[in-house]
């Protein structure tokens, strides 16, 4: 433990160790960092000395030869130790939360654990403000956090140190924990961790313990001068000009206004009043100060970003609990009505919305100037259209992936559907809602590749949180005057990002799907692209059918409707433990339902939503949680097809470099994916945080370097398949059938099954795209109804339920056959050639998908001669021999005929090529 330490903290140099004992000091000078740790261990052995510490900062080298690599026992008044002009760089800075306790005695466990509560809120605090990860670590008594600096010894860095402790010490510090402002001098000794503290006597209640580091980065990053620099400004040092008239007494006047005080302390010459709830914003509660100086001037503010970061506010603050003194504040007029649309334009959109598919509509539209991206459109449509629901908490839409494969692209193309009264015009900054006077409700705002800022995310989560209503933000203008922003109700936010914004609150609010980055899809718009490019007219004329679209989101904003679900009790969620994600998939079927408002059933104030409401709904979810998204586990692309890639090799224990070679990524990258990483103040998570079945071990191993041992720290991490099944498996909805209430249009009451949601995603498909696929035959004694039905495989995604991998390019693994669908009478329900049942009911029941399974298998499966299939081949222990491929691994990999044997490498390189097919990057 030790020598981690000294690692973690020391580059290298020459460093004191000082133990302090009851009556004598012990110390010694050491570049030998193996014989510091043996001394340091030696000294902790000894019941009299109570503590051991080093200088974290740079020494002098020359003061080695003081006590050169030993330690001096029981110094004189003439051994001299290191004082602040021997310290030629500031390294750290160092905080330190000591609980509050008698002295000379250790503290108790829950005194200890809020120490360590307070420095993570400290943590966090100065992490949203930009600063890097620290090094958290336990000191035996409290909760020490170090944060790499780069600073001169002089004055000025004192001078800065000590304005930091005192910033924090200001706003922290309680009547529990409080934060050591003594720490600003360079030569300042601190804790080594591995070390013993004991202060008094071990006892049961008050126990000696052993600091030790807690976490800390593989590299730690240098705090700018600049961000110190502001933290220690937060709170004024000199006065403000006293008001005129009489003197305010502060602590009456808190009092008098129902302002609570957490607590008072000391501050240049007056009192500093730390509030317990913030006065200026519902966002966040903490943070809010007020200081009154000798001459009775009033200091107010907030050191929360969205606050204004400790500018003054008094002046508001008095205003706003004065009332005569509070000015009446003016309400802006409403937003003038968008103008009408053409007359043409109207009774088209009409025709479309009563007798025609809108949604269809509005994605081929889409579809005609941006190639694929289909279950993108489909969530920003649906997103669109929750404006116009009344009982919906409003769908806001993230869509990310690589950089320059169209995010982008595909969210201005819809964008340009909308009304222009209601979007904001081109991309919007993370300042620009702060100064827009003409927003209106239902307005679509558009981020794209945009850092969300702490102040931004703040609005976002209270807008989504508070879709139905509007809502007024407090910030501050450039001029430190107070400015209102006030976000009307029910607008709609898109997101399109390389990263997922990676604050939890906000993406848990959000539809996440990702953009097809896949190398067919590349393929798709190049010809597009060249197609475009041959034509001989000049191409930038707006479709003809812009307008149309635009008409029928004029027609459904005209009014609000409440859209009831009649099955809802009966639908069924294989995963609930985001409870965010149900909502959203009745959100998605109201939605639905608002598009076919005119062919839904009506009563008084809103329509019913039927079956087919639920199965486009269903197929969006399916999506989301499988090949478009990470909407239950929260994956980027990169970390669903790392955890595939895992699953697929069939590997128990894996390293980075294994990873990286099968994904065929750069090492960062792939330790990006599985560690995570902190960026511009926001921390990614990583599959580690992520996904409960993958684990690591921090390792040592042993290699064998031209007849020399070398041993190395590895990450071996761990993959549980099991629990990675049960975990993956949070996409699929299904409706219960029983009880014998009529819910709506559906399938014949005589012969009803459960309904899976992939399941309805699949046969959709299916129907619109008539693709053929073959795949392995079913035993259809041995499977039950919503087994079978499970395994028709989602063509459009290329997921498969029931294996790690998609199935082969040739066949649905399910049995259904699509080859025929033309002609063959038993797809007329498909076809909806039917004329017995209306197109907008559930199509298929369980005889027809019955016959369906008798014509796969009647047929046969499909295989492609010549090509390797790394899906075909399993994982045995089995001596195989040589590899058939390279001639030289060992095989542990086996076809299923048997007649191909594969070696890691080999089996490597097919998975690789897999992923660059599906355009992992």
């Amino acid at each position: 433990m030790i020598p981690r330490a000294l690692a973690a903290l020391f580059p290298g140099g020459v460093v004191e160790v000082r133990a302090l004992g009851d009556y004598a000091t012990h110390s010694g000078y050491f570049d030998d960092f193996a014989r510091l740790a043996a001394a340091a261990e030696a000294l902790d052995a000894d019941p009299e000395v109570r503590g051991i510490y080093v200088t974290l900062n740079e020494v002098d080298p020359a003061l080695l030869a003081r006590r050169a690599n030993r330690v001096k026992m029981r110094l004189s008044r003439s051994d001299a130790t290191t004082a602040d002009a021997d310290i030629v760089r500031r390294r750290w800075l160092p905080i330190d939360l000591d609980p509050v306790r008698p002295s000379g005695v250790s503290s108790t466990d829950a005194e200890h654990a809020a120490a360590l509560a307070k420095a993570d809120e400290i943590a966090l605090w100065l992490s949203e403000r930009g600063f890097p990860a620290p090094i958290r670590a336990d000191s035996g008594n409290g909760a020490h956090l170090l944060y790499r600096v780069d600073l001169p010894p002089d004055d000025e860095a004192t001078a800065l140190v000590k304005g930091v402790l005192a910033t924090l010490d200001a706003l922290f510090s309680d009547e529990h924990v409080t934060v050591d402002t003594a720490n600003f001098n360079p030569a300042r000794i601190w804790k080594l961790y591995g070390t013993l503290s004991r202060k008094g006597d071990h006892t049961p209640e008050r126990p000696h313990r052993r600091a030790r580091i807690l976490s800390a980065p593989e590299t730690a990053e240098v705090v700018a001068p600049d961000l110190l620099r502001e933290t220690a400004a937060l709170l004024p040092v000199e006065a403000p000009a006293p008001a005129k008239g009489s003197k305010t007494d502060l602590t009456a006047w808190l009092s008098e206004h129902g302002i609570a005080v957490r607590s008072t302390r000391p501050w240049q010459g007056g009192t500093l009043y730390v509030l317990a709830d913030c006065p200026f914003s519902t966002a966040h509660r903490d943070g809010a100060f007020a200081v009154q100086f000798p001459s009775g001037a009033v200091y107010a503010g907030c050191h929360h970003a969205s606050c204004g970061g400790g500018v003054q506010r008094w002046p508001e603050l008095r205003d706003r609990y004065e009332p005569k003194q509070q000015k009446r504040r003016e309400v802006p007029p409403p937003p003038p009505k968008p103008p009408a649309p053409d007359p043409a334009y109207r009774e088209k959109a009409l025709a479309i919305l009563t007798r025609g598919d809108p949604r269809a509509f509005l994605l081929d539209t889409f579809n005609r100037e941006h190639v694929g991206d289909r279950t993108v459109a489909e969530c920003l449509v649906m997103s669109l259209a929750s404006q116009s629901v009344e009982n919906t908490n409003g769908l806001h839409v993230s869509v990310s992936g690589t950089s320059g494969k169209g995010k982008s692209h595909a969210c201005t193309t819809m964008l340009k559907q909308v009304p222009t009264g209601y979007r904001l015009a081109g991309t919007v900054s993370n300042k620009a809602l702060y100064y827009n006077d003409d927003l209106r409700p239902s307005t679509v705002f558009l981020f794209d590749d945009v850092t969300l800022s702490e102040d931004l995310q703040e609005v976002l989560k209270a807008a989504t949180a508070n879709f139905r209503e509007r809502i007024e933000h407090h910030t501050v203008s450039p001029d430190r005057k107070l400015q209102v922003c006030r976000i009307p109700e029910r607008c709609v936010w898109w997101l399109a990002r390389v990263e997922d914004p990676g604050d939890d609150q906000v993406m848990n609010r959000m539809l996440t799907v990702w953009i097809d980055d896949s190398a067919e899809q590349d393929e798709r718009v190049l010809r597009h692209m060249k197609e475009r490019e041959a034509r001989e007219d000049d191409g930038d004329d707006e479709d003809p059918d812009l307008p149309v679209c635009r008409a029928i989101w004029e027609v459904l904003k005209e009014e609000r409707l409440h859209v009831s679900i009649p099955y809802a009790e009966r639908v069924h969620f294989s995963a609930t433990t985001n409870r965010r994600n149900p909502g959203m998939l009745f959100d998605l079927i109201k939605c639905h339902a608002l598009l076919h408002r005119f062919q839904r059933e009506a009563y008084d104030g809103g329509i019913r939503a039927d079956r087919s409401d639920f199965a486009a709904a269903a197929r969006i979810y399916a999506a989301i949680n499988g090949e478009s998204g990470g909407q239950e586990t929260k994956l980027t692309k990169n970390e669903a097809a790392a955890l595939e890639t895992v699953a697929t090799m069939g590997w128990e224990q894996f390293t980075v470099k294994m990873l990286q070679d099968a994904l065929g990524l750069s090492y960062q990258q792939t330790y990006r994916i599985l560690h995570g990483y902190a960026s511009r103040g926001m921390t990614y998570s990583g599959l580690l945080e992520k996904c409960p079945a993958i684990s690591y071990l921090d390792t040592m191993v042993t290699e064998d370097c031209e007849g020399y041992a070398v041993r190395r720290r590895e990450h071996l991490f761990l993959f549980d398949r099991e629990t990675y099944r049960r975990w993956a498996r949070g996409g699929e909805v299904w409706i219960d059938e029983g009880g014998d209430r009529d819910d709506g249009p559906g399938p014949d009451r005589d012969d009803t099954f459960s309904i899976s949601a992939r399941f309805q995603q699949n046969f959709s498909t299916c129907r619109d795209r008539k693709k053929t696929r073959d795949g392995p035959e079913t035993d259809s004694t041995s499977t039950d109804r919503e087994t079978r039905l499970s395994l028709c495989t989602n063509l459009q995604q290329n997921t498969h339920p029931h294996s790690d991998t998609s199935p082969p390019a040739s066949g649905c693994a399910g049995g259904c056959d699509m080859r025929d669908a033309e002609n063959d009478p038993a797809m007329s329900p498909l076809r909806g050639d039917n004329p017995d049942r209306p197109p907008s009911t559930h199509p298929l029941n369980f005889s027809t998908f019955r016959k369906l399974l008798k014509t796969a298998e009647r047929k046969g499966p499909t295989t492609l001669p010549g090509v390797l299939d790394h899906r075909e081949f399993t994982r045995v222990s089995t001596d195989l021999g040589r590899c058939t491929v390279c001639d030289e691994g060992r095989a542990v990999y086996r076809s299923g005929d048997g007649r191909a044997r594969l070696c890691e490498r080999c089996y490597g390189r097919l998975v690789q090529a897999w992923n660059e097919r599906r355009g992992i990057a």
